[in-house]
């Protein structure tokens, strides 16, 4: 199964994704999360990206089309994937059909006020990624990761006047995607209206929805 999941920055389509991902066997492609493990590894790619990514801006289509063509041709997404963070443009949507063929489309749709309160509260572990919410999921210690020690940051496209950018170019940018998909590919609509909802609740309502437009057996 190919599928595309998609939804405004801070919609958790990564838990989700990773979720659904080991319930269905087929790995994540994850955009987001190539490049910010070119901008820790400071290779060429990553400081290019960081440039775009601390300003809340998307990367060049030329850059994200050529690594997502090796990813989701790689032995580990042979049986299938997901994408997320791709694509986010017309563009990148006629660049993908040409590349594969999607079966659905997963779209979440969260208030905007949840999703500033739920990325500014963000913190990431620089050591090993692992992720926390200062109000959702706090860490044992303040600032040190329960993992492995490290330290907690916040993320410079996680400021709350950055956010706010990245939802202007979500809309902008990335919404009209529903209009490009609806008559090609079943769009399965998912809505997130509290922060306190548990992942399994969201993961099993998509499941439920893949099954209904018979994707699933």
């Amino acid at each position: 199964m190919r599928l595309i999941i998609f939804g405004p920055p801070g919609a958790g389509k990564g838990t989700y994704a990773s979720r659904l991902g080991h319930e269905l066997g087929i790995t994540v492609v994850s955009t987001g999360d190539i490049f910010r493990q070119e901008v820790r590894r400071n290779t060429n790619l990553g400081r290019k990206a960081a440039e775009f990514l601390s300003s809340g801006e998307l990367v060049p289509d030329q850059i994200v089309t050529g690594i997502l063509a090796k990813k989701i041709h790689a032995d580990d997404a042979k049986h299938g994937f997901i994408l997320d963070g791709y694509p986010r443009t017309i563009e990148q949507a006629r660049a993908l059909d040409k590349m594969v063929k999607i079966d659905a489309v997963i779209r979440l749709t969260v208030p905007e006020r949840i999703i500033v309160e739920r990325l500014s509260n963000r913190r990431v572990c620089k050591k090993c990624g692992a992720i926390f919410n200062l109000k959702y999921l706090k860490p044992k210690e303040p600032g040190v990761c329960d993992n492995c020690g490290g330290e907690l940051f916040q993320r410079g496209d996680d400021l709350p006047q950055v956010i706010r950018e990245r939802l202007k170019v979500y809309e902008s940018q990335t919404q009209p995607l529903v209009e490009y998909y609806k008559d090609e590919l079943p769009i399965l609509n998912i809505k997130c209206s509290s922060a306190r909802i548990p992942p399994e609740i969201i993961v099993r309502e998509i499941l439920r929805k893949l099954q209904k437009a018979n994707l699933l057996v």
